[in-house]
């Protein structure tokens, strides 16, 4: 048997729309067609042809590019509420269920103002945690974090912009700059996430609730003269202790994994 066999070439076509997917990766057949169209006479089934018949149709993974991150080094604050660090942890349930938990502290008594235990943390569950723990505490000047995708997220930065809050990120790929609470997390994992067994999240709220407490009335760091969190704000409230002041200091001089906070 013998068939009519199409001789139509789309050479012109396919290097138009590939100069199109280049220049314009995110843009969609609606935006090709009608720039396409503007220079060829070519029919709008064509053009739909040849764009699934080149996979574009398919959509394409893009890396989002960060903002330039500038190195801040880390200072010992003169008052509550100057800067808070946030950062996530990860763990798992017996029966192998993956877990986060969301911690934020104050840098200037290291005082940990919440742990939260889920399974996951959206940017919207992040905005709830950040405007319950500034309604109890006040309003920070700064929140200091990774580029996470939760942090990056825009409904964390609406929530930065309407309350005045400067976002600080630190680099990629340098915890040291996140250095106060980071720290913090060793001891939270030494002390209870990898000494425990959890079969529920509720067994890690009631343990994390209960570490918290501990934490800040009892833990002491050498960083605050031996004393806990509570003591070191107190005696500086009253005016028995004058903060340190340490403006020069950077992100080398302070080790995560030694026991000198």
């Amino acid at each position: 048997m013998f068939y009519y066999q199409k001789t139509k070439d789309d050479s012109e076509v396919i290097a138009a729309l590939q100069k199109l997917a280049e220049e314009m990766p995110t843009a969609g057949f609606p935006e090709y067609r009608g720039r396409v169209r503007r220079e060829h006479p070519w029919n709008h089934k064509r053009i739909r042809r040849v764009y699934k018949k080149m996979g574009l149709n398919i959509r394409r993974k893009h890396k989002r590019r960060l903002p330039e991150r500038v190195k801040q080094p880390l200072e010992q604050q003169q008052k509550p509420n100057a800067i808070w660090s946030m950062d996530f942890m990860h763990d798992s349930l017996v029966s192998g269920r993956k877990f986060r938990t969301f911690n934020v502290i104050d840098d200037f008594n290291r005082e940990a103002l919440t742990i939260e235990v889920n399974t996951s943390f959206p940017g919207e569950q992040v905005v709830r945690v950040l405007h319950s723990l500034i309604q109890f505490h006040g309003k920070p000047n700064k929140i200091r974090s990774d580029n996470g995708p939760e942090f990056i997220s825009n409904v964390v930065k609406k929530f930065m912009e309407e309350n005045n809050i400067e976002h600080q990120f630190i680099q990629p790929g340098k915890p040291t700059q996140n250095a106060y609470i980071e720290r913090f997390n060793r001891s939270f994992r030494t002390a209870v996430l990898n000494a425990y067994l959890f079969e529920t999240l509720s067994q890690v709220r009631v343990l994390a609730e209960k570490w918290i407490k501990d934490y800040n009335a009892n833990h002491p760091h050498r960083s605050l003269n031996g004393l806990s969190p509570v003591e070191y704000k107190n005696a500086v409230n009253s005016g028995k202790l004058t903060p340190h002041t340490n403006a020069s200091a950077q992100f080398t001089t302070i080790n995560i994994d030694d026991d000198h906070e």
